[in-house]
């Protein structure tokens, strides 16, 4: 929108001119030589483009790294068209230094919003403070980042913290006189990671009865989680826990216990945990071959979508956080309704 501004003020000063002469001639002054204009001093939201287009920056996490982010990156990239108004670039990457050299183009490309789930929590403040002087407003979506609030407009994300602390305390609810744990973690330093790691930490730390017999990231890869199971088969240590912190690592793990005859879920030797929103996964957990899955919903677009045109309109979001609405399943409560509302 900002380079539209310029063509604004240069048909202003022709018309002003036009008025000065009395009718008579004057210079003719090219719109298309007039220098830009700042962002308004009021720190208002530009209006629209005069092609009614919105620019928007969309920065995003690998859509393969897992069925989460496969329906996070279609749902923003199914909400932020031309059709609903937006002029949007995209970029996906799960390195925290390729995405922050990528924000810093599309600041510097004066995109009216730049949309961030970003890959690292921390690295991001030269970034904050380069948009918040060129007028470019930020929302974070999916994964927060540690910054002062003041440094973005919203952000729609899940409470990880949360979601870690539901998963443990379900998991101590399962009374077991041990609890010998294979922690399989994703992305380190992400704000996913953190969060499912932390309430677990904590809980491993305060009892004697649980134990982490590993403790390794899979970086969210199915395969090297598969791995990092067969290993501790392979040494012969005793476990009853996986807590995989995504479905698709969870599934790993399984794998690496059907392949040795252990049995697991509902009645079996090993309690599965996993998280995000998969809908195999929840089948799953119906099945009884998983024991529990924190739901972590991935469908934020729509809300970012109306914080967008709600700030084009002048008005300021209601909460600077919104936490989407999830949950914890267990296998002995959920329900195909369950399934059928929540997967995807």
């Amino acid at each position: 929108m900002k380079r539209y501004l310029a063509l604004l003020l240069a048909l202003v000063m022709v018309f002003a001119l036009a008025a000065c002469g009395g009718g008579g001639d004057t210079a003719d002054i090219p719109a298309t030589d007039a220098p830009a204009t700042d962002a308004p001093a009021d720190d208002a939201p530009d209006a629209p483009a005069a092609d009614g287009l919105i620019t928007v920056g969309v920065i995003n996490n690998d859509p393969n790294e897992s069925g989460y982010r496969t329906a996070n990156d279609a749902a923003m990239r199914a909400t932020f068209t031309e059709a609903n108004g937006y002029d949007a670039t995209f970029y996906n990457n799960n390195d925290a230094a390729q995405q922050i050299a990528t924000a810093q183009q599309m600041i510097q490309d004066e995109v009216d919003f730049l949309l961030l789930s970003p890959a690292s929590t921390t690295g991001w403040d030269t970034v904050l403070q380069d948009a918040q002087a060129a007028g470019t407003q930020v929302i974070l979506f999916d994964r927060m980042l540690e910054a002062d609030e003041s440094m973005y407009v919203a952000a729609v994300v899940s409470d990880m913290p949360a979601e870690g602390k539901t998963a443990v305390d379900w998991l101590e609810a399962q009374g077991l006189d041990e609890y010998n744990i294979i922690h399989i973690q994703g992305h380190m330093g992400s704000d996913a990671q953190l969060g499912r790691t932390g309430a677990l930490d904590e809980k491993v730390e305060a009892e004697d009865n649980w134990n982490y017999v590993t403790q390794q990231t899979a970086d969210w890869d199915e395969a090297t989680a598969k791995t990092i199971v067969q290993s501790v088969i392979d040494s012969g240590k005793d476990f009853n826990v996986i807590y995989a912190e995504n479905n698709g690592m969870a599934r790993g793990a399984a794998a690496a216990l059907d392949a040795n005859g252990i049995t697991h879920g509902v009645d079996g030797d090993v309690i599965i945990m996993g998280f995000d929103s998969d809908k195999w996964a929840f089948e799953e957990v119906l099945a009884g071959r998983w024991n529990y899955m924190g739901l972590c919903n991935p469908l934020q677009a729509d809300t970012v979508d109306a914080i967008i045109k709600d700030l084009v309109a002048g008005n300021e979001p209601a909460e600077k956080i919104i936490y989407t609405p999830e949950q914890g399943f267990d296998a002995a409560t959920l329900t195909q309704a369950d399934v059928d509302k929540y997967g995807t």
